[in-house]
């Protein structure tokens, strides 16, 4: 496929402060056939302005202004707009590498159904690498669900913003995100995108920088009743998943640790925080 033209959803909801970053990330790609759809979800501070002011420039920026009416609507609004013939999600608070679209997409074999890389964790000034399959490698969807059994709720596998998808599959199996779930809604659309691949192109080259940010729904206290429902509700996905890979039998007990599991992003290389990475984020912001 030469020159196919990548998606990239941006939903935003109050995020002034960072969202110059991002937009200047995603429109300095090097690779150029883009088109950005930024979905304001009500925004009550300036990101609409800024986001007007973008879409002046840029002729490959959409901007979609709506109702406050969650995360998982504003991303199946981008998905039902989307064109291209693969997507990358990109939250407001972070901000890519300037090759990470040509990365993504080099690793997008004609074969190739999923694309999964590590990531940069931001801390205040501290960048840490995260991943969890320590190699790179072209995998059966198997082999890759025999990792995932081993972390389930490690933010690798659960969130979308390490992954590149393929738009056929998402169209032909009508994929969505579920409002049923106020978190681990990009999980379950993960389970749910895996039962449509035979394959995954894992690299361990990170490409995204993850910002946590105080006071997101991840940072926050979860209500313990509405944990153990979006767990229940999880498990059926994960579980078939493993039916559908005839693995389940074998491995009842480690896939049923599920839920004991919770969401967590583990450093793999602890050491690549150290130095000086305030001088790091500059750079990649300047380029």
């Amino acid at each position: 496929m030469n020159n196919p033209l990548v998606t990239i959803i941006i939903p935003i909801y109050n995020r002034e402060q960072t969202l110059e970053r991002c937009l200047c990330s995603v429109i300095r790609q090097t690779y150029s056939h883009l088109e950005i759809l930024a979905i304001d979800d009500g925004s009550t501070d300036h990101s609409r302005i800024i986001l007007d002011k973008y879409e002046k420039k840029d002729s490959r920026l959409r901007v979609v202004h709506k109702e406050n009416s969650g995360v998982s609507e504003s991303r199946n609004i981008g998905l039902q707009m989307a064109k291209g013939d693969f997507v990358q999600f990109v939250d407001a608070d972070d901000w890519l590498t300037r090759d990470a679209t040509a990365l993504l997409l080099q690793a997008m074999e004609p074969d190739t159904q999923l694309v999964i890389s590590d990531y940069y964790r931001v801390i205040g000034r501290r960048i840490w690498i995260k991943g969890h399959i320590p190699s790179p490698a072209l995998m059966s969807r198997a082999e890759f669900a025999k990792y995932m059994m081993k972390s389930p709720a490690n933010f690798y596998y659960g969130v979308t913003w390490n992954k590149f998808y393929r738009m056929d599959i998402i169209r032909e199996n009508r994929l969505f995100f579920s409002h049923e779930l106020d978190w681990c809604e990009d999980f379950k659309f993960n389970l749910e995108y895996l039962k449509f691949t035979s394959n995954v192109h894992v690299l361990t080259v990170p490409f995204y920088y993850y910002v946590k940010t105080k006071g997101s729904l991840v940072d926050s206290k979860i209500d313990l009743r509405e944990t153990i429902r979006t767990k229940r509700i999880l498990f059926g996905y994960y579980k078939e998943l493993y039916q559908i890979l005839d693995m389940y039998e074998e491995n009842k007990l480690k896939i049923q640790s599920f839920y004991l599991e919770f969401a967590r992003d583990k450093v793999k290389h602890p050491a690549s925080g150290s130095g000086t990475p305030v001088l790091k984020r500059r750079k990649r912001r300047d380029n």
